[in-house]
């Protein structure tokens, strides 16, 4: 049997499927109905997704972002340790608490550039198209078991511990992968083609140096809108990296796709849209500040792009 992404697309919606249900019965939760609605609709993506049509998953997705977008999705009340508990536990553990953390990278890679050689009668092992993916969640897996081990706790109180998560992170945890799917809508659109025609129009891109600018820079504000470099690489390399800087001025296009996905990330450090780099850690380390570390990254961002600017030019048409 091939372990397929397929299968862990769907222990990703019994997780959040448990999840809305956990939500559903708990009584403190100040929007229980439309928080449990609002998981349940992230887990049937997962689970029924592939078998509707598209336009019931659109009409879910829909539902989802008006849900959050009016308040629905909120906390739970939920029972921790106390500060003296936590001083016990990690005492008790010590540095194996790192164990789990460190099983997934390793299991990752490992799966990844084995994943060629585990084929047994003819049948890989793990989907060829998606070893990484598919070797990252068997990572996740071992990851939880070997967490149940050290702290002596069940899979259930691990799924306890997800809810909790999932309550601090709210509706910011769907943004990923909404996003991730932005950059193809966007292509399928006729940005990239939007973008070189106003480019073209209203900016001088007879000058080198302006034009590798203008892509930098657009690197930069596509992904600060979309929330995600992958997003805005089809948009700005398809209207102005492949046609102009390689189509026109014979640059390197190896060299245009590496730092401009780099510039990609200068606006992920600047946007909440990324909400995996920059909501979620100041959610869960309970910042007042919610874009504190939003704050911390600009400047860093800002010098990293100018830099950019030039190592394109100096770099692309040597």
């Amino acid at each position: 049997m091939t372990i397929s992404i397929n299968l862990l697309y769907d222990l990703v919606g019994v997780i959040l499927a448990i999840t809305a249900v956990m939500t559903l019965t708990d009584k403190t939760h100040p929007r229980r109905y439309t928080s449990a609605l609002f998981w349940a609709l992230y887990a049937a993506v997962f689970l029924v997704g592939q078998w509707v049509p598209p336009e019931w998953v659109g009409v879910g997705v829909i539902v989802m972002a008006l849900i959050a977008g009016f308040g629905g999705v909120g906390s739970g009340v939920h029972k921790l340790p106390s500060v003296e508990q936590y001083v016990a536990s990690a005492k008790r553990l010590g540095h194996s608490l790192f164990i789990p953390a460190l099983a997934i990278p390793l299991l990752t890679m490992v799966g990844t550039l084995s994943a060629k050689y585990l084929v047994f009668g003819g049948v890989p092992l793990i989907d060829p198209k998606n070893t990484t993916l598919v070797s990252l969640g068997i990572g996740c897996i071992v990851a939880l078991a070997l967490a149940c081990w050290l702290t002596r706790e069940t899979p259930m109180q691990g799924l306890r511990e997800s809810r909790r998560l999932t309550d601090a992170l709210g509706w910011a945890l769907v943004l990923p992968q909404m996003l991730g799917m932005l950059g193809l809508v966007f292509s399928d659109a006729g940005v990239g083609k939007a973008v070189a025609h106003v480019t073209t129009s209203y900016i001088n891109m007879d000058v080198r140096f302006l034009a590798a600018t203008v892509y930098v820079v657009g690197m930069a504000l596509f992904t600060v809108i979309m929330g995600n470099g992958f997003a805005a690489f089809p948009v700005m390399t398809g209207g102005v990296g492949v046609p102009i800087l390689v189509g026109v001025y014979h640059g390197d296009p190896a060299v245009m796709a590496a730092i401009g996905m780099l510039s990609g990330y200068c606006g992920t450090l600047m946007t909440p849209m990324a909400a995996n780099f920059n909501i979620v850690p100041a959610a869960l380390l309970e910042l007042p500040d919610k874009n504190a570390v939003i704050r911390a990254q600009i400047p860093t961002a800002l010098v990293l792009l100018v830099v950019n600017v030039f190592l394109l030019n100096f770099l692309m048409f040597r």
